[in-house]
């Protein structure tokens, strides 16, 4: 009778020679990251590499998603899933395979972007995982169920191939395996009981003022020190309404306003990204509470006789379950 181990030995067997095609594979696709939503290069490469290792191959699930599917037998459909896009960040490393790509982003802005996440790792970890469970199918029985999202960093992805009926379309899975590549030796796995990353939530801050030439500050309703003002106010959610011990973050990403420097804008946008481990700190620095209150009530006392319009966007398509 075969042991776990003796099954594991069965489909790894192949794995050193199978490691230079996962190399040039993971170089590839560093050199063409593509934004979220739009990874229609590396949908394609996840797809071919599937159809290869004999999978049923779904694609543009949720725009561009794709599903592999390797049925073996009777026993649990077990879903793999890999995340594909990149951010709008510039690569600075001097490695040979550094992206130097740049494309539009969904406000037709052109920006750099670069896998400075570690996605074109799980790319090439997923194939690398299907690629060898297909050449060692007499080592377990079941279903295997490989999910290429698109859109993990705009929390998008993963709602759109669910809206496209992606568990209509293919079995339901009995368990969901899922991986992140971290700072550590090369070479080792970790894992853990509870949680090992944290819930995000994405918001975007319009503050809308009124305009007027740099000279003539009084004119205006300066939404540029309103900006100011919500960022530093933001800091002290985690530092005065979590306690110590529970970790949680408020990050501010971006704060643009304007276009030159002697003239006061009509808005200022502010977008900030906030991690919670449990629903604890979740409900005590809740967007629809506390940075409500911070908003429209603390910092209006704060900034005295500045009256402002506030418009939250939350980008997060559904609050995070712990």
């Amino acid at each position: 009778m075969n042991t776990d181990s003796d099954r594991t030995g069965q489909v790894l067997q192949n794995l050193d020679r199978l490691l230079p095609d996962i190399e040039a594979l993971y170089k590839d696709v560093h050199l063409h990251p593509e934004l979220s939503m739009q990874e229609t290069r590396t949908s394609e490469l996840a797809a071919a590499q599937l159809k290869a290792a004999g999978y049923e191959v779904t694609t543009r699930v949720g725009r561009t998603g794709v599903v592999g599917l390797l049925r073996n037998g009777k026993g649990p459909t077990v879903m793999l899933r890999a995340d594909m896009d990149a951010l709008p960040i510039e690569e600075a490393t001097g490695l040979p395979y550094a992206s130097k790509v740049k494309a539009k982003d969904r406000q037709g802005v052109m920006v750099p972007v670069g896998h400075m996440c570690g996605h074109d790792m799980h790319v090439a970890w997923l194939v690398a995982a299907t690629t060898l469970l297909a050449q060692a199918r007499n080592a377990w029985q079941g279903t295997v169920m490989a999910v290429f999202q698109p859109g993990e960093e705009t929390a998008e992805g993963a709602q759109a191939m669910i809206d496209d009926r992606l568990f209509e379309r293919c079995p339901k899975p009995d368990v969901v395996l899922g991986q992140h590549v971290m700072v550590g030796p090369a070479g080792t796995v970790a894992g853990r009981t509870g949680a090992i990353t944290s819930a995000a939530d994405s918001l975007q801050i319009r503050l809308f003022g009124r305009g007027a030439h740099g000279s003539m500050p009084q004119a205006s309703i300066d939404p540029v020190v309103m900006a100011a003002a919500t960022v530093m106010r933001l800091q002290t959610i985690v530092s005065r309404e979590v306690a110590a011990a529970e970790p949680a973050v408020v990050s501010v990403g971006a704060l643009q306003a304007g276009t030159k420097e002697n003239v006061i804008p009509d808005e200022a946008n502010i977008k900030l990204n906030v991690r919670t481990f449990d629903a604890g700190a979740k409900r005590r620095m809740d967007y629809r509470g506390e940075f409500w209150t911070v908003i429209d009530g603390k910092l209006i006392q704060s900034i005295g006789r500045f009256g402002f319009c506030v418009d939250i966007r939350i980008r997060s398509p559904n609050k995070p379950k712990y």
